[in-house]
């Protein structure tokens, strides 16, 4: 078969060396390079890194619409398109040129976190398991039916990042079994997705990573893990804005404010929430380096054994 390849970040590689592995990748389309670092140097995608790595073509329109653009996909003559986490919509003239339409790998189990955040938001709602689909695309957003899908639970300890490269895993895994079954002639049988149960993912905004300490300490912990690496989730200690980068939530009934340090010691600092408190566990100072809290103790000596209520 000829493929055809979408994707931008680094969630795309494993999927694009399953499909580069699987079948003949013709052309690789990821977004143009950007600006990165503190040079601002224009920096190419994981995806074009590791096509121009394998010697696989490389193509970065800006959208994916005009004559000229459609031609050249055209006359790749793929007999399928392969999207993961591309960032640009793809408009029906382009779904209608491969012989097979184009699939999508979506790190969740559709229709629950549809859009571009699915990995970060199963955590910070607390779910218990997430997965994989592999989706036939339609015009709408990541509503087309589900070809095969495969589940992962959600531990305790996963983080946004963590997540991230798991989930990256079992997609390419997903997407060579598709492949294998189209190679031999197999067509995936398509399941509409259920019209119960959707849920949209929305784009991670820095400002969400403030964190109230009157919402509950468990909630408050799953923002925690789900936005490490990225966005880092922050707040007010007393006094100091510091970035969270690990906490654990605590079933602790402590008649203090939210917000209240109240215990600081070896095991971490201790926050009182609006249900339960938030022991901190690593943090980091306005340009300084992720440590652990009780290092972070060192330098506030203030807060030793504090206690209240």
């Amino acid at each position: 078969m000829r493929l055809v390849f979408a994707g931008t970040p680094e969630f795309a590689v494993p999927s694009l060396l399953a499909a580069d592995v699987a079948s003949e990748v013709v052309a690789v389309y990821t977004q143009p390079d950007r600006p990165a670092g503190r040079g601002r140097m224009l920096t190419p995608s994981p995806v074009k890194q590791a096509a121009l790595t394998r010697g696989i073509a490389v193509r970065q329109p800006a959208r994916l619409k005009g004559r000229e653009v459609l031609d050249a996909l055209r006359a790749l003559e793929p007999d399928l398109m392969i999207v993961v986490a591309y960032g640009l919509l793809l408009p029906q003239a382009v779904l209608d040129i491969p012989r097979f339409g184009c699939w999508n790998v979506h790190a969740s189990l559709l229709p629950r976190w549809r859009g571009a955040a699915p990995i970060q938001r199963a955590i910070q709602a607390g779910d218990s398991e997430t997965g994989v689909c592999l989706m036939q695309m339609e015009k709408g957003l990541d509503t087309g039916p589900v070809l095969l899908r495969q589940t992962l639970p959600i531990e305790s300890d996963d983080t946004g990042g963590r997540l991230h490269d798991r989930l990256a895993a079992l997609g390419a895994q997903v997407l060579a079994d598709g492949l294998g079954l189209l190679r031999a002639g197999i067509r995936p049988v398509a399941q509409p997705q259920p019209h119960e149960g959707v849920t949209y993912a929305h784009k991670l905004d820095k400002a969400e990573a403030r964190l109230d300490w009157a919402g509950p300490a468990r909630a408050l912990a799953d923002t925690v893990r789900a936005f490490d690496p990225w966005p880092v989730a922050e707040a007010e200690v007393a006094g100091e804005r510091l970035r969270i980068h690990a906490a654990q939530a605590l079933p602790l009934a402590h008649g203090a404010a939210p917000g209240t340090v109240v215990f600081a010691g070896p095991q971490g600092i201790d926050i009182a929430c609006g249900d339960g408190a938030l022991r901190l566990l690593r943090v980091q100072r306005a340009g300084g380096k992720v440590i652990a809290a009780a290092d972070y103790l060192n330098a506030r000596r203030d807060l030793r054994g504090a206690a209240s209520g």
